[in-house]
């Protein structure tokens, strides 16, 4: 399940402990005030780590971590510098404290997923010696290095006064969060450390999570509850048929407070008959205090209901921070899940959904002068939403977020809608609602309404090569890529179930087969030696040039599903035929010049074109297009960690001396 960007809201039992001022959901303060023992903000950074490879930051705001280095609890020497490139977790703890046990249950479950999303874990253990931390470290299963501190080096030069904290840091060692540990009187200490961590590396959701994923609407869960007024218990189900509204709120809370008075507005505008009906569940404060407080904000026009057990909000999974609000149809379904409230973008979206849950025209409050965002669109283009949802598309971002990429310009602008464009997508400050490969990339700002000449005769694909160019996109071809994000070919699997479609997506992610070219034959890589010498003496000194090496050593050389990924062109025209001995076929018994540069049948000929006749690489972008190439065999089962460290690892390959084609006769760069 895709992973949510809440916006701002208050948080009822999690404090940030960095002040990092108001604005998204990572850098707001709690407006409750933080429980005992929650940690106190890092002092200033006399010196961001490894400032000389650092790049210029982005933003003039951000907060580098301050350098440190230790010796983990397995001897190990660690410097914190060597964390930079994608984002990591810093667990600080003293395993003498009790708040450290749920939050140690929380990063050992969240560390579990550091190796499909590319985030490292290192924990710092506080006071309690080395003894006593190997022990906590081995009871909570937390396989990752954990830094001595015993002597407090590390917690002083964080400037660290709490026993538990929780660090976020980005690709580029800044920190992006900072969490004391939960207080005592939650339900599920360690589920709300685990839920604001997912939230806060932004992670998939878990299993069971209360939000329409894939066109697949979860039931709303019944429950029952008292009543702020006393009287009879509220059930659910005498609702049912009807549209609810239901919004977990507090009552001190100035994001609820805005979310309540723009829904009191608009669900007074809407027909009596058809107007959904609002229930409040108040997390926290007296019977009396919320009274008060809602009759003195003008606010006390629907039901409240009490949770004092916390069994409401544990059954729509609201542990972390309001309002959270719940569109529920009149079959019981969620149609929509809000979490936080930002002022300068619910108010007209929450007026769109309102009238589509009930039954009424929507009006079509686009943004004037900028993007709306696929959330807009999808109010009135359910369909087309949920068939979008089935695409790369949809998830572009979170490509960049598992790369460290998300804050680097030159790869930002293909996977957000709008970028250097007036009300489009910025890094700072940040537009969530504007990430990913919207409807306003294809269909142009607004859709046909405000953009109606975007699309010339329903051809697409001046939009597409924007993106989808040589350098970025080996292979492009519109008409056969289409069909991979037509609305109307994606329909035909929206009847698949859940599982079903997560397993499709998981597919389609997979680097393609058909990448290289196939319509010549493959010669051998000794048919390149004349040509390019230096190159081949270069490859000759490397792994790919002895690929059947660790074959023969596992006695594996005869097994066809292992010869696929250690020959050039395994059962196809002119490549390792299929049953045949690598001894009979040295030159295709390796992993070749082919099996990068696609077949070489028609380079080689007489008289033939160099340009277009092989694949080039000098000119493509490694993340892009190289990993799909070296994707199908260096894949997770057989090189965990190839995706995320390609860069470093094709430049270890590179033996390109022949400025790349696509670079040739290209003007000289200007003098600086």
């Amino acid at each position: 399940m895709l992973p949510r960007v809440p916006a701002p809201r208050a948080l009822v039992a999690l404090a940030l402990a960095l002040a990092l001022g108001c604005g998204e959901r990572a850098q707001s303060t709690a407006t409750k005030a933080p429980p005992t023992g929650a940690a106190q903000a890092p002092a200033p950074a006399a010196k961001p780590v490894n400032e000389a490879d650092k790049p210029k930051p982005a933003n003039p705001n951000e907060r580098p971590l301050p350098s440190f280095d230790g010796t983990t609890l397995d001897g190990h020497a660690f410097d914190v510098s060597s964390l930079l490139g994608r984002r990591a977790l810093l667990f600080l703890f003293n395993p003498e404290v009790h708040q450290a046990e749920p939050a140690a249950q929380a990063v050992s479950r969240i560390a579990r997923l550091s190796g499909e999303q590319n985030f490292a874990v290192v924990g710092v253990a506080l006071g309690a010696g080395a003894v006593h931390a190997r022990e906590f470290a081995a009871k909570h299963a937390l396989d990752f290095p954990i830094v001595d501190d015993g002597l407090g080096r590390v917690a002083e030069r964080l400037g660290l006064r709490a026993p538990v904290a929780l660090v976020g840091i980005d690709a580029r060692g800044n920190v992006t969060f900072a969490m004391g540990g939960p207080p005592d009187e939650v339900p599920d200490p360690a589920g709300l450390v685990e839920t604001q961590l997912r939230e806060a590396l932004r992670l998939p959701a878990p299993a069971g999570d209360l939000a329409p994923a894939l066109g697949v609407r979860p039931k709303a869960p019944g429950f029952s509850a008292e009543r702020l007024e006393g009287g009879p218990r509220f059930e659910l189900k005498s609702l049912r048929g009807k549209p609810v509204v239901l919004i977990f709120f507090l009552y001190t809370c100035p994001h609820c407070h805005n979310a309540l008075v723009l829904l009191k507005d608009a669900l007074a505008k809407l027909p009596e008959a058809e107007r959904p009906t609002l229930i409040g569940v108040s997390v926290g404060g007296s019977s009396g205090a919320v009274r008060d407080r809602l009759k003195s904000d003008g606010l006390d026009y629907f039901p409240v209901l009490l949770d004092d057990d916390g069994a409401v909000r544990a059954a729509y999974g609201v542990v972390a921070g309001v309002p959270e609000i719940f569109l529920i149809d009149g079959d019981g379904q969620i149609a929509a899940r809000v979490d936080g409230w930002r002022d300068d973008r619910d108010p007209p979206l929450m007026r769109m959904r309102l009238a589509k849950l009930a039954g009424g025209p929507v009006p079509m409050l686009l943004h004037s002068t900028g993007y709306s965002g696929s959330e807009v669109c999808s109010v009135c283009h359910q369909r087309e939403h949920d068939t979008w949802t089935l695409t790369q598309h949809a998830t572009a971002f979170d490509t960049l977020v598992r790369h460290g990429a998300d804050a680097n310009p030159d790869c930002v602008g293909c996977h957000v809608v709008g970028w250097n464009k007036p009300g489009g997508y910025t890094i700072t400050p940040p537009t969530p609602h504007l990430e990913n490969v919207g409807c306003e990339n294809c269909h142009g700002r607004g859709g046909p309404h405000l953009s109606p000449g975007f699309v010339a005769n329903g051809n697409y694909e001046p939009v597409c090569v924007t993106c989808h160019d040589p350098e970025h996109s080996l292979g492009f071809q519109y008409a056969t890529f289409l069909p991979r994000v037509s609305h109307a070919e994606n329909a035909k699997l929206t009847g698949l179930a859940l599982e079903e479609k997560r397993r499709l997506l998981a597919d389609r992610a997979r680097p393609r087969a058909d990448l290289l070219p196939t319509t010549a034959s493959y010669v051998g890589s000794d048919a390149c030696k004349s040509c390019h010498p230096t190159e081949y003496a270069t490859w000759a000194k490397g792994a790919h040039a002895e690929a059947m090496a660790p074959l023969d050593r596992k006695g594996q050389a005869s097994d066809a599903k292992c010869q696929a990924c250690h020959v050039t062109a395994f059962g196809r025209a002119g490549g390792f035929p299929k049953g045949a001995s690598p001894a009979e076929h040295a030159d295709l018994a390796r992993v070749g010049c082919e099996s990068c540069h696609g077949p070489g049948g028609e380079h080689v000929k007489p008289d033939a074109p160099r340009i277009g006749t092989i694949v080039s690489l000098g000119d493509k972008c490694d993340s892009c297009v190289i990993l799909q190439i070296c994707g199908s065999c260096h894949d997770q089962a057989n090189d965990p960690g190839f995706e995320f460290s390609v860069v470093k690892k094709i430049a270890a390959q590179k033996h390109g001396t022949i400025q790349a084609a696509a670079k040739r006769g290209a003007p000289p760069a200007p003098a600086q």
